[in-house]
């Protein structure tokens, strides 16, 4: 089980827009307070708009270490934000996603789009692989990953994935619920030795 102290950062995947409805805007609020009352630094994309600005603002505001990776390509178009603790610049999608991974000791995927999918769907893949063994939580604002979470049923039900990676992945409609989980949670395995970020 982990506790309060092995998770000392969560690193969180969410959109560069705020989304048609403002309970995005509110659940990222929410989540961002509750990771500084946890005393948990955040991760996340570095970006000073959408639902990546609003979870970074939330959690400066309560005094909250807050950590961005963004790429010099993406720093003009996602704004970079300028009041962070600490601005990691980087030179690509790749490197964002590995140093992304290797600041934090859990995930949260938010409410996004391809951007976000593709980062959430990568770390699964690792965790899957062995490559991490941090625990994995999916934020389902209002039922919008509904869809999503039926399909991958329907990729266990046809055997493309095994029940055990299945439970890989945490799920919550509520930010302090998915926190707690996730702290409460068991990895799969231990992970190898020789296995490194920089294998991916």
């Amino acid at each position: 089980m982990a506790d309060k102290n092995s998770i000392k950062r969560i690193c969180v995947f969410c959109g560069s827009h705020a989304g048609a409805r403002s309970v995005y805007t509110e659940a990222a609020q929410q989540l961002g307070r509750a990771i500084v009352f946890r005393e948990m630094g955040l991760v996340y994309g570095g970006g000073s708009v959408g639902l990546m600005g609003v979870i970074a603002d939330a959690a400066l505001q309560e005094k909250g270490d807050v950590i961005g990776v963004i790429p010099h390509a993406l720093a003009s178009k996602e704004f970079a934000h300028p009041g962070l603790t600490e601005l990691r610049m980087v030179s690509s999608m790749h490197e964002r996603k590995a140093m992304m991974a290797e600041l934090a000791d859990a995930f949260i995927a938010m409410p996004g789009g391809f951007g976000t999918f593709d980062e959430f769907f990568e770390i699964l893949t690792w965790a899957q692989l062995g490559l991490h063994a941090k625990p994995i939580g999916l934020l389902n604002v209002e039922g919008y990953f509904d869809l999503l979470l039926a399909f991958i049923n329907h990729v266990l039900r046809e055997r493309f994935i095994q029940t055990k990676h299945h439970r890989l992945l945490i799920t919550s409609d509520n930010p302090e619920s998915l926190l707690e989980e996730l702290i409460c949670s068991k990895p799969l395995y231990e992970v190898p030795q020789w296995i490194n970020w920089k294998e991916t």
